[in-house]
């Protein structure tokens, strides 16, 4: 149940201990041979704790950086090899009762078009990125109790899940919505949804107070608690992001590391990804409003870190980013990307002006998914639409144990180059096809376990053949 006086937030995000950190950060960065020390110790994957990350985040030696970055293509290579895990977020209401001074959807903002879509609206929204190739959503909405309730949300979820067209169709709906009860967890968790993902947007207690004046997420304790009562309903993939730009950035990347902590600690599992924004653009939102947005260099010394500090975790970048920028941290821990996406409510099916105005934020990367898939797979990756684990019940502690063993590629490879295979014979155009087939014939080479080539080679003959009811 909700309690305002909750003081566990404030317990495990430390104020005192963030200030203690950032001094320390601050006086061991300039010690080489300490922060060569730390980046010896990240090879080892069992990562980092939040003094140490931030140390690593603070070092300014050219070397030592170049070492950072070097070593967290290496981990990232470990865990999740070539393979970039593609999504697209779908808004589904942009009213919101909140007053986050950096959001648009805030409250007192009388421009933006205000729009809730219809569960027929929302079949049409599911056609049209099954179309593209998407097998895996990010469900987005405002904060709205009489515009969007619990059951909203379930009946939009049961309408993606239930949504089927041509060779189409939705197999993991993760979930970013406002903070809510254990009971609402519980029903989330029952509708079969995949992440529950919220950002924290800044850790700093006083400077999160300032920037959400008004509405339910105000209430700092609330919504930082969030991922504990998500666990205890029963979700046990969850996901953390700040937005880059609204606080000092050592602040609040260590709050986030100091929560992925509290949650290993408490539930054995920490979060199943961890997004990385940044500040940006949008409606009555200007950048220059933000003294603390960072720069794309110290963005990438970040995502670097993050992947030595949780090695496990996935990362993800969105279309708020530019191609240059993606391009950047691909190998430096992304192992999610967003693709072809639309910030707007409707923006897919309409993909109009009016649609665009009701957006979220400005997109940067504007390729089409059939453009970013080409890209990944001229720089060698494997664009994956794989949704195995999910589906298989490897989430929470099955899917760390996995991953944390290194036994997660003996599903990861032939689960991605078999769902690439699916979206090279149904949505790719020809010259995709053409390179997505040669690196299918490379990857399916390389492959090591005997059982693992025969499942693999027989699901491709099946897919070629227009089967879709192969083993993921």
């Amino acid at each position: 149940m909700y309690n305002p006086a909750s003081t566990v937030a404030t317990e495990f995000i430390d104020h005192d201990e963030i200030l203690n950190t950032i001094e320390y950060a601050r006086e061991k960065a300039c010690d080489t041979g300490y922060i060569r020390s730390l980046i010896e110790k990240s090879k080892e994957c069992k990562g980092l704790s939040h003094q140490e990350a931030a140390s690593l985040l603070e070092c300014t030696d050219e070397e030592c950086i170049k070492l950072i970055f070097e070593t967290a293509r290496e981990i990232k290579a470990r865990f999740y090899g070539n393979r970039i895990v593609m999504f697209a977020p779908l808004y589904l209401s942009n009213y919101c009762v909140n007053g986050c001074v950096y959001c648009p959807y805030h409250l007192k903002n009388r421009t933006i078009p205000r729009r809730k879509l219809t569960q027929e609206e929302i079949r049409r929204e599911v056609i049209a990125l099954q179309d593209m190739g998407h097998k895996r959503l990010a469900l987005e909405a405002g904060e709205d109790p009489r515009h969007n309730p619990i059951e909203y949300i379930l009946e939009s979820i049961e309408t993606i899940y239930n949504t089927h067209h041509k060779n189409g169709s939705i197999r993991r709906v993760n979930v970013n919505i406002a903070a809510t009860t254990v009971e609402n967890y519980r029903r989330l968790h029952e509708a079969k949804i995949g992440t529950y993902i919220l950002f924290q947007e800044t850790y700093h207690k006083a400077n999160y107070e300032a920037l959400h004046p008004t509405g339910p997420k105000s209430d700092y304790a609330w919504h930082t608690e969030a991922m504990d009562r998500a666990m205890e309903g029963g979700i046990d993939d969850v996901g953390l992001g700040v937005l880059y730009g609204l606080n000092t950035y050592l602040y609040d990347f260590i709050g986030i590391l100091m929560h992925a902590e509290h949650l290993e600690a408490r539930f054995g599992v920490g979060p199943h990804t961890i997004s990385v924004p940044r500040i940006c653009p949008a409606d009555d939102i200007s950048k220059e409003d933000f003294p603390d947005a960072i720069s794309d260099d110290l963005f990438c010394h970040i995502v670097a870190v993050l992947r030595l500090a949780v090695p496990y975790t996935g990362l993800i970048v969105s279309t708020r980013e530019s191609p240059a920028t993606r391009a950047r941290v691909l190998d430096l821990g992304i192992s999610q990307l967003s693709g072809g996406s639309k910030t707007s409510v409707g923006g897919y099916a309409d993909n109009d002006a009016e649609a665009e105005e009701s957006s979220q934020f400005d997109i940067s990367d504007r390729r089409t998914l059939d453009q970013v898939v080409e890209w990944l797979l001229d720089t060698g990756h494997i664009p994956s639409f794989c949704t195995a684990c999910y589906r298989q019940g490897r989430t929470g502690d099955r899917f760390m144990s996995l991953v944390k063993s290194g036994n997660i590629a003996n599903c990861c490879a032939p689960n991605a180059i078999m769902t690439l295979k699916e979206y090279l014979e149904d949505y790719a155009s020809p010259a995709v096809k053409a390179k997505g087939e040669k690196l299918i014939a490379s990857e399916l080479s390389a492959l090591s376990n005997p059982r693992v080539i025969e499942i693999a080679t027989r699901n491709l003959e099946l897919i070629s053949k227009g089967n879709r009811d192969f083993r993921f």
